[in-house]
């Protein structure tokens, strides 16, 4: 070989092992997001979902150019997330963004060492995702939606928009999230209900199968209204639920202003998109080196009281005037 072939030769060779590094510096990172929802926009979880890519945008991650993200669907069946959870570990994604407890706990379940982001938990120490809200303590961190804390506020606001209530179905789904947690918010909701002389009646739905059944007895027990206990799989089925509610004319409360959105009477709750964003705000931070053991869970500032105005006048509701000044915006 000639001198100037030789060193032409081993420039190349030099210069491989320089170019792997560099596109290993340059790997996208690739994160997994899991949801106990469906991939279509008729769960109402959707909009939670579908606002997690638009604010990772906004800090500079464009999916296909920057990032990758692998999206995993329980399509309304909480008991398959953990095989889901399950493939993102197998792909070794560089941090798994869980929307909901169910499916944070399912990936927690899964790994143990790659950071899980949640968005909108209900009670994390509670169900054992974190140590404390102030210091996670493990590989996991998001926002809360405060789950058991605004149950009794919601009780106590039905009653002021039906001065008559005193049969309410409770429609709730018994393992949504923790016995700890469950047990908290059926606590929550006796004592409010006790006090407001309010007899409670409840109806228990695990899934979509289940609602039709619920409905049924909730008609025949002839309730003056329903509350929507937190549930992912509920969540899920809003729109099935304020369909039951208008054609029963019964008034209901939701957890979530999505259920006021698909024609519902009324919800109290985090909105559930500004927990989206601000869950992307945190994942930005981790794929920037830090831990989810040192990243507070954040917890919402505000709640937001909804009312649509047109399902309360197709049941014949009138909402007092000082429902309506104290509400954050009413849907006519």
């Amino acid at each position: 070989m000639k001198r100037r072939e030789f060193i032409a030769a081993l420039g190349g060779a030099t210069a491989w092992p320089l170019m792997a590094r560099a596109q290993q510096a340059r790997k996208m990172p690739v994160i997994g997001f899991l949801t106990p929802g469906r991939a279509d926009n008729s769960d109402a979880s959707s909009r939670t979902f579908n606002a997690f890519a638009p604010a990772l945008r906004e800090l500079g991650y464009l999916e296909g150019q920057n990032i990758v993200i692998e999206r995993k669907f329980g399509d309304g069946d909480a008991g398959r997330l953990d095989g889901l959870a399950i493939e993102l570990v197998e792909r070794d994604v560089d941090a798994i963004v869980a929307l909901s407890t169910p499916a944070a706990r399912a990936a927690n379940r899964a790994t143990t060492t790659i950071p899980i982001v949640a968005i909108g938990m209900a009670d994390p120490v509670g169900d054992g995702l974190v140590v404390s809200l102030a210091h996670p303590g493990g590989n996991v961190t998001g926002t809360s939606f405060l789950g058991p804390e605004l149950v009794a506020k919601r009780v106590q606001l039905l009653k002021e928009i039906v001065p008559a209530l005193s049969r309410l179905a409770v429609l709730w789904h018994p393992h949504a999230y923790s016995d700890h947690t469950m047990a908290g918010m059926l606590k929550e909701t006796e004592s409010a209900a006790l006090s407001l002389g309010i007899k409670l009646q409840f109806f228990p739905a695990a899934g979509a199968d289940d609602l039709s059944g619920a409905f049924d007895a909730m008609t025949i027990d002839r309730v003056d209204a329903c509350i929507v206990f937190p549930s992912p799989i509920l969540f899920g089925a809003y729109p099935r639920i304020a369909e039951f509610a208008a054609r029963n004319r019964l008034p209901a409360m939701y957890a979530a202003r999505e259920g006021v959105e698909v024609g519902g009477l009324v919800s109290y709750g985090a909105n559930l998109v500004d927990l989206s964003r601000g869950t992307a705000i945190y994942l930005e931070k981790i794929l920037k080196g830090a831990k989810p053991a040192d990243l507070p869970v954040q917890q919402p500032t505000k709640f937001e009281l909804v009312i649509n105005l047109k399902t309360a006048k197709a049941i014949n509701l009138t909402v007092p005037t000082s429902i309506l000044l104290g509400a954050d915006e009413l849907i006519e």
